[in-house]
């Protein structure tokens, strides 16, 4: 995992609810958020992953129920 994600996740005191999710979804958002050419995309996506993280149900904007 990228240093960059694994401070956000930590930060926003998610880290857990990432290792809960199951490990395609993990590879996932690092895939998606890896591909990003642009620095502003990269950090909109790690936003995007941590907000769907935080309220849960959400797995790419499709509801999702573990």
């Amino acid at each position: 995992m990228p240093d960059d994600i694994r401070k956000a996740l930590k930060d926003r005191g998610l880290y857990g609810k990432y290792e809960e999710r199951p490990p395609y979804q993990q590879n996932d958002y690092i895939g998606w958020i890896d591909q990003a050419k642009r620095e502003g995309t990269r950090d909109k996506r790690i936003r995007h992953m941590l907000d769907e993280l935080e309220a849960g149900g959400l797995y790419m904007k499709t509801r999702w129920t573990g």
